[in-house]
């Protein structure tokens, strides 16, 4: 969540209020419109009030065409309605909802048999607002659990992972004073590499994270070979070093079209999965899920349980109160869709994301470096002839036709390369991408005439969400 202070200097001038948006204000009788950055003395009409906030809101970018973003911009109607009936329902209350609670202990039990849990009645997991909050989650277990087999090491425990991680395991070792063991990437290689991530492994190690789905390109990591890599690591030192794996896209992707792909609860040393619901989960934002393999990963100490709502509660979450609108939504989507729905939901998006990679590449002015084989994502950057303009150019031309097209450097060690990614989801239609490459298309000659890149802070010209 971005951190907002107040304006340097306060703007006076009130908001522009159209005398046609309806009845007077109530109280005291006027149309005045109110300061923008204090409260107003009195209350106003709720046509006029929402008119005033709609009309603002229109200068948002279309999410639809928000290539940036992995998270859910369409769902169905009935979706929406049921969301609308839960969304005054406390997901914490499941005393008083307990009908909501169900609903979300199914969820749990639905992915722990997706993702192959050796018995699915012994995992154990929990909905979360989103990845983020899920991955502090498994990652506060992670560490829980080295303190009970190091109760007197004073020394500072670290996480290995890949440089290309997403910002929340960051955060999560800041704020929980965890070391990060950084993998840089290496030449064509964008992600962690195995034998690099166990040679980083002590005796201080809390876990090793994998990456099912990279944020900058869209590829899995190699989570098979990781885990043999600390297998041998295991058998020449002793070291058991458990696995995480950050599934926030790729655990609602690899299930369905990738079933062959070993990354899940069948490898024996993974200890816990998280995923996004409002990613590939194809709900909207508010929900992620965290699993582990079984109680003895979850150390019990971490689990509060309450009775002030009524009933025996155990939470384990770093939010109390959050609507149950949002896991209602993930439950309909499960059973609305089923194995088979998903199929092709997901094959459809990921067979948009080739065909657009495939004609991107085919205009010549630019080098893939993924297809969309793994996640429905591609990245790719301008060809090495190309020298009139960058990939930041053509994210803010792309913009003007209203496309939000994400550039951004990659981290150590390649921070030389500058890249484009195009995020495809549901509701990113064939039409869509017709669109798209024709955009794209008809502003290249234009660019190409350019003397150079313009000038600019390429830091405050990204556009990266995860």
């Amino acid at each position: 969540m971005a951190l907002h202070k107040g304006p340097e200097k306060p703007d006076e001038r009130p908001l522009s209020l159209n005398p046609f948006y309806g009845e007077a204000n109530p109280v005291s009788g006027m149309t005045e419109a109110p300061p923008k950055h204090r409260l107003p003395d009195n209350p106003m009409a709720p046509t006029a009030a929402y008119q005033l906030v709609h009309d603002e809101l229109m200068l948002d970018g279309n999410s639809r065409l928000n290539l940036a973003t992995f998270v859910t911009t369409w769902m169905e109607p009935q979706a929406g309605v049921l969301m609308a009936e839960c969304r005054d329902k406390n997901m914490i209350d499941k005393d008083e909802y307990p009908r909501t609670a169900e609903l979300e202990r199914r969820c749990v039990a639905m992915l722990a048999d997706l993702w192959n849990a050796p018995d699915p009645s012994a995992a154990v997991g929990c909905s979360t607002t989103g990845s983020s909050e899920a991955c502090m989650l498994a990652g506060m277990a992670l560490k829980r659990r080295w303190s009970r087999r190091n109760p007197d090491s004073g020394a500072r425990p670290n996480l290995v992972m890949g440089v290309n991680v997403q910002v929340c395991w960051e955060k999560f070792c800041n704020f929980w004073e965890v070391e990060p063991r950084l993998i840089p990437m290496e030449g064509e290689r964008y992600h962690l590499d195995p034998q690099a991530a166990a040679d980083r492994c002590d005796e201080n190690t809390i876990g090793v994270v994998g990456i099912l789905g990279s944020t900058f390109d869209g590829s899995y990591e190699p989570i098979a070979e990781l885990c043999a890599a600390l297998d041998a690591l295991q058998e020449r030192t002793g070291l058991d070093i458990p696995v995480h794996v950050d599934g926030a896209s790729g655990a609602m992707v690899a299930p369905f079209l990738d079933e062959d792909l070993v990354w899940d609860f069948r490898l024996p040393r993974v200890a816990s999965i998280n995923t996004s619901g409002h990613k590939y989960g194809l709900v909207y934002p508010g929900v992620g899920w965290a699993l582990w393999r079984d109680k003895e990963a979850l150390p019990e100490e971490l689990v509060f349980r309450v009775n002030y709502l009524g009933g025996d509660m155990p939470t384990f979450a770093l939010n109390f109160s959050r609507p149950g609108a949002q896991v209602v939504a993930q439950y309909y989507t499960l059973v609305r869709l089923g194995r088979a729905g998903f199929r092709t939901v997901q094959q459809t998006t990921r067979d948009v994301a080739r065909g657009i990679a495939d004609r991107v590449e085919a205009l010549g002015d630019f080098r893939l470096l993924t297809r969309g084989d793994a996640l429905p994502v591609f990245a790719f950057t301008t060809a090495p002839d190309i020298t009139s303009y960058d990939v930041f150019d053509v994210s803010r031309r792309m913009r003007e036709s209203g496309w939000l097209l994400p550039a951004y450097t990659f981290p150590p060690n390649r921070e030389d390369l500058s890249v484009l990614r195009v995020v495809c989801r549901n509701g990113f239609s064939e039409d869509l991408a017709d669109l798209f490459v024709e955009d794209l298309t008809r502003l290249l000659p234009e660019l190409r005439r350019q003397s150079g890149p313009l000038d600019r802070d390429k830091g405050a010209a990204t556009s990266f969400h995860h």
